[in-house]
């Protein structure tokens, strides 16, 4: 239980074969300041609805930069090639934190969202009372990411059904965790994301639009990944499914191949772009679509933003 998100979905192949810059940033977006930003939060209490998401943004997972680039130097290469947006990773330490985030605005990109960091580690649905805690922190350390970056949404994997966990415990354990941070993120106006993944843990849209919607909370929608659902079903059916509760978007392409299976770059792989574009567009998506693929130099980062460009945007 100690891997990255993105690990663990690799393993998962193998076993199936400022408050500062950011903060203000994202209150001037909204007509307002940090301040008068949190109290409308407040008293508006869970029935707020979030802001509404900017039209198309295309972006990347952080950690598609190179590494040993600065941050400032890493957000300009990514404008650079084409994209508006990136998802951040858990930052735990506030002052690199604000350095992040003044590295955004200074490049003039946006992070419009916070990948959390602590629930494969750390379940929410873990027996564990001493688990389901570090889950909890990680998630609020989360939160106040996004708000210091100005982001909307963070996102969260609810739920690893195992061995000790069943599913039904999943569903529940996840659940009552998960309306504790409702006040939260209502007062800081973030919208939860749930994804899907690999975790054997809502495993059809129906069950995934069914989860989302016993919250009964504008806080919390879906966080869509594309390439995750292939092995067992078809993006574009569950884009449908799901239709306007999905908030953000993960773009990724899965290859069946003779001896096993491979994530591949976006066009090369399974997924019919053709009828996920369309089902976007029936559904009137218009929330980023965020590269989640491996990383690589300025060449590879042109290409797949172009890729997105034609597969999923329909230009160029």
């Amino acid at each position: 239980m100690g891997q990255t998100r993105r690990e663990f979905v690799r393993v998962g192949i193998g076993a199936a074969c400022a408050v500062g810059v950011g903060g203000l940033a994202r209150a001037g977006e909204l007509g307002g300041d940090a301040g008068s930003l949190a109290r409308s939060g407040a008293e508006s209490g869970l029935r707020a609805e979030p802001a509404a998401v900017l039209a198309r943004k295309k972006g990347l997972v952080m950690d598609m930069l190179p590494s040993r680039l600065s941050y400032g130097e890493r957000f300009k290469l990514a404008k650079d090639v084409g994209f508006e947006v990136v998802q951040a990773p858990t930052t735990r330490d506030m002052h690199e934190a604000e350095e992040i985030g003044k590295a955004a605005v200074g490049a003039g990109i946006r992070i419009d969202s916070v990948m959390n960091m602590d629930h494969w580690k750390y379940p929410l649905s873990s027996s564990d009372a001493a688990v389901v805690a570090k889950s909890m922190e990680g998630m609020r350390d989360s939160l106040r990411n996004a708000q210091v970056w100005g982001s909307d949404a963070v996102l969260l994997v609810p739920a690893v059904v195992n061995a000790a966990t069943s599913y039904r415990d999943a569903w529940t354990r996840s659940q009552k965790q998960i309306r504790e941070l409702l006040p939260m993120a209502a007062e800081l106006k973030i919208v939860i994301a749930i994804e899907e993944v690999w975790n054997k843990f809502l495993l059809s849209p129906l069950e995934m639009a069914k989860y989302i919607g016993e919250f009964e909370s504008p806080w919390i929608k879906a966080w869509f990944d594309v390439g995750n659902v292939v092995l067992y079903g078809y993006p574009q059916d569950w884009i449908r499914t799901l239709g306007k509760s999905i908030y953000k978007v993960h773009l990724k392409d899965f290859k069946r191949k003779e001896d096993g299976y491979a994530w591949v770059n976006l066009g090369d792989g399974d997924v019919d772009w053709a009828e996920v574009r369309k089902a976007f567009g029936e559904v009137g998506y218009t929330g980023s679509v965020i590269a989640e693929l491996d990383g690589g130099d300025e060449a590879y980062l042109r290409d797949v933003s172009k890729r997105i460009d034609r597969l999923v945007l329909g230009v160029g």
